[in-house]
């Protein structure tokens, strides 16, 4: 298990070919595989997690996670515009949906069910704090897709993935302040009251990154509790990463609230990546169950 919390040096490799790339935009993104990470047949959670971190720690926009769902989810047909970056899909539960202006397939979730659908009139848009194109759509439901369990599985796996990262270096950037910042003749980082509320929040975000992982290696093996484990992970990160957000910006003071403010760019990303509708109540439920906690 110890050996499970820890990228091996494959995915490791993957990790760092996919933060190389991510200046690139969606489409080199697409080219080195990163979008189809876990669904192309050759890789599996593990490198999904790998990627989703360097994802993650670049606070790269896009329908990230949505594509994760939509590859799990769609015929083979369907699935290689999408893993290409070529078509852009909407995945979640209306009205209020990410990348709806913008997308060409459309996915609606309801709990644990996922159908294919329809927009029915004209899609609304939305301003985010993120910033990514949201929309306000009714759908028309069309069939129902099989598979919805394990796809939203990997998509709660790859959000853990994206949180934790961002999550980290948010903090990483806070430390780093604490460490040069100085009040009163001394870095603000002596002060118990900067530095032991950063260190909670380290902890906190190590503990996701490392159930994520550990998620990973557990649909690998085709564990029964992989599903469980991934809405753990989700929860933890969502978590953790919101209370990264709350410790940077105390760390930084004003500054660190600004547009142009060290860690906006990621913390805004972390509010968006904790906003996306995985079925709450759901993850709840199965994270319960496996603890024996609804017993």
């Amino acid at each position: 298990m110890i050996a499970a919390l820890e990228l091996d040096g494959e995915r490791a490799a993957v990790r760092d070919a996919v933060a190389a790339g991510c200046g690139g935009g969606w489409a080199a993104l697409a080219e080195l595989g990163a979008l189809a990470a876990g669904a192309d047949g050759e890789s599996g959670a593990c490198e999904l997690v790998a990627s989703c971190e360097a994802l993650g720690a670049a606070a790269v926009a896009g329908p990230i996670v949505e594509t994760v769902i939509a590859l799990r989810l769609l015929p083979d047909a369907e699935r290689a515009p999408i893993a290409s970056g070529a078509a852009r899909v909407a995945v979640g539960t209306p009205p209020l949906l990410p990348f709806a202006p913008e997308a060409s397939v459309f996915i609606e979730l309801d709990g644990g069910r996922a159908f294919r659908a329809e927009p029915r009139g004209a899609i609304h848009a939305v301003e985010t704090l993120g910033g990514d194109a949201w929309g306000r759509v009714e759908l028309v439901r069309g069939a129902e897709l099989p598979g919805a369990p394990a796809a939203l599985a990997a998509g709660r796996l790859a959000c853990a993935a994206l949180l934790a990262a961002a999550g980290r270096r948010a903090l990483e950037a806070a430390a780093e302040h604490a460490r040069t910042r100085k009040q009163f003749g001394r870095a603000i980082g002596e002060f118990q009251a900067v530095a032991h509320p950063l260190a909670d929040a380290f902890v906190r975000i190590a503990a996701a990154e490392m159930l994520a992982r550990a998620a990973a290696h557990h649909a690998d093996q085709g564990a029964p509790e992989a599903e469980a484990l991934a809405a753990a992970a989700w929860l933890s990160a969502r978590r953790a990463a919101l209370g990264a957000v709350r410790r940077a910006h105390q760390t930084f003071g004003a500054v660190g609230i600004t547009l142009e403010g060290p860690v906006f760019p990621l913390t805004r990303r972390i509010r968006q990546w904790a906003s996306l509708a995985l079925d709450e109540p759901g993850a709840f439920a199965l994270a319960a169950a496996h603890a024996g906690l609804g017993r």
